[in-house]
């Protein structure tokens, strides 16, 4: 399911250990111009109108929505920061429910589930009718591979939020939980009813479904929903990356090397380009290689685990290091567990020679009926 996942980004040619300056004042990076157009020249004017009034709360929401919008499209986490700057006033103790909300987001966005978790409680104490709280609970829960508590989270949506909002968070649950077809069916035929929907949540919609179609291994129809997607709204970090791991599947690289060939910021698109660009042979795969081992370096120095999952991707696909692939990947499954989660556990126990280590992985699948193509073949072996 679609979630806010981000990491700390570095631009250009990276060598193998952090670089730390002499000088404190020494410029590290220029982050680029904000591109052109009316969202950006909204969200500019916002912040100069905030900077004059930083007291103003509706003025701060806007800032900060504006920004984890960008961080989402972007997969940069600067914007995150921005965010948490702009409610600043209102971030400790007492926040209304609107920045309850709103940090529970920016939480949610760095894996702090527990955190985000207790914010949103806190938010729906004070405004129970809080769809968006509602809707974060749900993606959180699932997201944990606990589904039961993210149907649970998903019912209120019905009369709050509308029928293919609701829909779509039934199914994104209901679908890993043994109700594959039927939920695809529901939401595909909720969207078809749906034509007056904003063209970001029919995109996210048409992804859920694409996604859905591929776990039960119909790809024309999960491509075909895949390329709607894309052309609905201008596609963000999470959708380039679900196509790209399609088309990696389909062993289709130069299309992937086409798609991500400018996407050298996002460390899971960068990833998936340096997949592709390996496959087929071309020079520049091994700048990239560097430049990743580079950023997953940075990040274990940091004490994050955003990456933990794309780690143990590098580690296997790219170094050959099952091993490592393996302690990553449990490391990453004790706080993510969906579809790619579990693959990457049980690709990197079945290359280690150690299919019992994704014995954890093996009970998640049967305890909740999950339906997937590929990882069912990956855990019949595993099972042997």
């Amino acid at each position: 399911m679609r979630i806010l996942s981000l990491v700390l980004l570095i631009s250009g040619t990276c060598v193998a250990a952090p670089f730390v300056p002499a000088d404190p004042k020494t410029v590290l990076e220029k982050l680029p111009e904000a591109p052109a157009g009316s969202f950006s020249r909204e969200l500019r004017q916002l912040r100069r109108e905030l900077a004059r009034d930083p007291e103003n709360l509706v003025l701060a929401t806007r800032v900060a929505r504006g920004y984890i919008q960008r961080a989402r499209a972007e997969a940069d986490p600067r914007y995150l920061g921005y965010a948490q700057a702009a409610l600043a006033p209102w971030w400790g103790a007492g926040s209304p429910a609107v920045v309850l909300v709103l940090r529970a987001t920016i939480r949610q966005s760095l894996h702090d589930f527990p955190n985000a978790l207790a914010d949103l409680s806190a938010a729906l104490e004070i405004d129970p009718r809080n769809a968006q709280a509602w809707l974060t609970r749900a993606t959180i829960r699932q997201v944990r591979g606990e589904f039961g508590e993210a149907l649970e989270s998903c019912r209120p949506l019905e009369r709050l939020a509308g029928e293919l909002v609701a829909t779509a968070c039934w199914a994104g649950a209901a679908g890993m939980s043994g109700h594959s077809e039927a939920s695809y069916e529901r939401l595909r035929e909720t969207l078809a009813r749906q034509r007056a929907a904003s063209p970001g949540v029919r995109q996210w919609v048409l992804t859920s479904l694409a996604e859905m179609a591929e776990r039960q291994g119909k790809s024309r129809l999960a491509e075909a929903h895949f390329k709607e997607a894309l052309a609905t709204h201008e596609p963000d970090a999470y959708l380039k990356g679900a196509y790209a791991d399609f088309l990696l599947d389909e062993e289709r690289h130069t299309e992937v090397a086409a798609l991500l060939r400018n996407e050298l910021r996002a460390d899971t698109l960068l990833l998936r380009l340096t997949l592709a660009e390996q496959k087929l042979g071309l020079a520049r795969a091994s700048e990239h290689v560097e430049a990743l081992k580079a950023r997953f370096t940075a990040s274990r120095m940091r004490g994050d685990s955003l990456h933990r999952r794309e780690e143990a991707r590098f580690a296997l696909h790219v170094l050959r290091a099952p091993n490592e692939a393996l302690r990553l990947a449990l490391e990453n499954w004790s706080v993510h567990r969906e579809p790619w989660d579990a693959r990457i556990f049980l690709e990197a126990a079945l290359a280690a020679g150690n299919p019992g280590a994704a014995r954890p992985v093996l009970d998640w699948l049967r305890a909740n009926r999950v339906q997937d193509v590929r990882l069912a073949a990956l855990a019949q072996q595993a099972a042997r």
